[in-house]
């Protein structure tokens, strides 16, 4: 039944990885069954066998999804399916989407669709890798123009070593998480997230990550010499267009040098718009293909952009290669919130607000391997007014996604551990203007608002994006590219970090791959320009504020006792509702004792904290504390002193002389000083208010003695039986 069924297995890290082909979904185009251990991920590519008429960009979609019974596991929810994509669906996603784009070639427009299903997760080898490589077999095998295979590979560094394709345990000890994608000739994607490593080790963990996917690619290309479809034929320009594309440079390049001499960019943008405008009607009037026509311009543009910054070595806006655009930096612009920064870099602009929250605010996230807390988050927010522009607004999109989530990886390693600083801390990034590198703004402007909130990092951190041109007369390697430069460029090499190391690092190549040289000289040209930003940055604040903002809330962190949390909490909660209601105060409780309680007012905090030491506190004899009678009795007195602790203070020890009725010294609700003196057969406390000084709390047992005995014909003392039934009917208890 099977009968075009293969396999191809190779021992790749010290474990298996099997490709398998032919024996499900066999009408699909391309379709690879990977497993590395027991996760298996269903890896699929189909392609229309036509363009839509008109089209000038390549549609190509990338669909990573998590099937919850790969863990054994029923989704949460009403519905019981799986939903919207989760944050780490989507950035899979865009981490395949990225090394298999620039592959296709130039002038292929065919809509391609690519998914990746997980199936099994054995929770250790981790599945956007095995999707990566499944999803690159399966466009080898499909027939359709890709100009792969792809290889991929996460790389740890444990103990100075580099380690490939770390383990779930392994990650909890490595200072990298790197992952990166690239063909035999060179890289093509990588992302990471570092604590603080140098320029060296970075490169040198990408050299061991390329080196070590080589044996994955030559399996595919194994595979793909007998389980390959015919391929289909590429896309060859027509003799018409090669003669539009003459006639367009004809019409167009002058003009378009001309307009990218502008240094603003929406008055480029105009000029440039205009020349589009200027060529088209002249081709319309000519009887040109104008959908064509379209596409080509882009191509001139490019060329005109490219070869100015190699022929002169000045960019669109005027700068050198290395120089990065004027900075300024803002903090505390907003009153009201936590921490705030305002940072402006040339026409980029992000406006950053940092909010600190306790452990109720944390976001619980149910992944397949299991549910876990987060409390550090970033939000970043890309309106389309940012770039003068009407647009959809609404849920955040991958790129939003995407790019919040590299800021993230850059501030991560450098939060305070959660002991010393234990807030929930959310940034949200509002992008307000951009010509390119928002998301390296987000960096510095994140790092500024949590600073500003008396967050205290490790180090500020800066980020930069660096750009590059390649022809075969050359190269250039551009600091702090534009918008333009990012479109028109071959790369976008995002690199943050602190004075001292790489914190995250994010390439992407628009070309087959970059040469090892390349990539040193972008890397060291961004530890340039990253130093120069931490410099402009440190004019807007150097470092973490000695305290949180006043309005944001103070967190004292106490300990109790593990059995005296069920005290804390009271029955359904019932104990813990009245302090944070009566307080004001939120009040989280772990497992292992520890209380934290949060509250914008000092007062009240101790109000809480006082509270709940009185419940979990055990009163010491000869220790003196202020009560409240709370009952009175022929015998005595009932006393609140030590948080919902009574004790009894009998009439004998209510005064010095003798007493004949408890309510001719105290009534319900008076403010008293007591001692306590002992605990009686049942362990309930004895107090005295006849050894203290009611009026300034001093302990005055050695003037009036120990004990004062009781008058003969004393008729009280048979009142210990009231006093029994007394405790027994109490309506607080002790």
């Amino acid at each position: 039944m099977f009968d075009n069924y293969f396999r191809k297995e190779i021992a790749w890290g010290g474990k298996t990885l099997v490709l398998e082909s032919g024996k499900i979904a066999r009408q699909a185009d391309g379709a690879v069954m990977a497993r590395l251990g027991d996760t298996i991920v269903l890896c699929t590519a189909v392609g229309a066998r036509s363009a839509k008429p008109g089209q000038d960009f390549f549609p190509l979609t990338v669909h990573y999804q998590e099937k919850t019974f790969a863990a054994g596991k029923i989704p949460g929810g009403f519905f019981k399916r799986e939903g919207r994509p989760s944050e780490f669906e989507t950035l899979t996603s865009r981490l395949i989407d990225r090394p298999i784009r620039p592959l296709f070639p130039e002038g292929f427009r065919n809509e391609v669709q690519v998914v990746a299903t997980v199936l099994s997760h054995d929770l250790e080898n981790d599945p956007d890798i095995v999707a990566l490589v499944g999803c690159s077999a399966a466009l080898t095998l499909s027939g359709i123009p890709f100009f792969g295979p792809v290889g991929a590979a996460r790389v740890g560094y444990i103990n100075g070593a580099y380690v490939l394709n770390p383990t779930a345990d392994q990650r909890k000890e490595s200072v990298l998480d790197l992952v990166l994608a690239g063909t035999a000739e060179g890289v093509l994607m990588v992302e990471s997230e570092a604590s603080e490593l140098t320029e060296e080790v970075m490169l040198g963990a990408v050299t061991f990550g390329h080196a070590s996917f080589q044996p994955v690619i030559q399996a595919i290309i194994e595979l793909a010499e007998v389980a390959s479809k015919e391929p289909w034929p590429l896309p060859e320009p027509s003799e018409a267009e090669i003669t539009l594309k003459k006639r367009i440079a004809e019409l167009g390049r002058a003009d378009m040098a001309a307009a990218y001499t502008e240094i603003q960019k929406l008055v480029r943008q105009d000029k440039v718009g205009v020349v589009k405008k200027k060529v088209i009607a002249a081709l319309e009037a000519e009887g040109a293909d104008v959908n064509l026509a379209k596409g080509l311009l882009k191509e001139l543009e490019a060329d005109v952009v490219r070869n100015n910054i190699l022929d002169t070595g000045k960019r669109i806006d005027g700068r050198d290669t290395r120089t990065v655009r004027p900075i300024m930096a803002e903090v505390g612009v907003l009153p009201r919130a936590h921490g705030s920064a305002l940072f402006t870099r040339g026409e980029t602009q992000a406006l950053c607000v940092a909010t600190l929250g306790t452990g109720q605010d944390e976001q619980v996230i149910d992944a397949l391997a299991g549910e876990y807390r987060e409390d550090f988050m970033l939000h970043y927010n890309f309106p389309p007014y940012s770039v003068n522009e009407t647009g959809r607004m609404g849920s955040p999109g991958r790129r939003e996604v995407g790019h919040g989530k590299l800021a993230w990886r850059a501030i991560h390693p450098l939060l305070p551990e959660k002991d010393k600083f234990p807030y929930t801390v959310r940034v949200v990034s509002e992008i307000t203007e951009s010509n390119g590198s928002s998301s390296m703004a987000t960096v510095c402007g994140t790092s500024l608002s949590m600073m500003d909130a008396g967050v205290p990092l490790k180090r500020p951190c800066a980020g930069i994006a660096m750009g590059l041109i390649k022809e075969d007369r050359g190269f250039a390697v551009l600091s702090d590219i534009l918008g333009d430069e990012d479109h028109l460029g071959d790369m976008d090499f995002k690199v943050a970090g602190t004075e001292v190391g790489i914190t995250s690092l994010q390439m992407d190549i628009k070309i087959t791959s970059i040469t090892p040289e390349i990539m040193k000289i972008a890397v060291e040209q961004a530890r340039e320009g990253r130093l120069h930003i931490l410099g402009e940055m440190a004019k807007g604040l150097t470092g973490a504020r000695t305290d949180v903002a006043a309005t944001a809330p103070r967190i004292t962190v106490i300990n109790v006792p593990k059995d005296k949390i069920r005290d804390v909490i009271g029955s359904g909660g019932k104990v813990i509702r009245e302090i944070t209601e009566q307080t004001g105060t939120k009040v989280d409780i772990e497992d292992d004792g520890t209380i934290k309680v949060a509250a914008t007012s000092i007062e009240a905090a101790q109000r809480a904290i006082d509270w709940i030491r009185g419940i979990v506190a055990e009163p010491e004899i000869g220790v003196i504390y202020n009560g409240k009678v709370v009952k009175t009795a022929d015998f005595g007195a009932f006393v609140n002193f030590l948080g919902a602790k009574d004790g009894l203070v009998h009439i004998s020890e209510l005064a010095n002389d003798r007493v004949n009725k408890t309510t001719d010294i105290v009534k319900d609700g008076d403010a008293v000083k007591v001692k306590v003196i002992g605990f009686d057969e049942r362990g309930k406390v004895k107090l005295s208010m006849r050894v203290v000084d009611q009026a300034t709390g001093a302990d005055i047992t050695e003037q009036v003695g120990a004990k004062r005995p009781r008058p003969e014909g004393d008729d009280r003392r048979g009142g210990e039986r009231g006093e029994r039934r007394e405790r027994r009917d109490h309506p607080r208890g002790d």
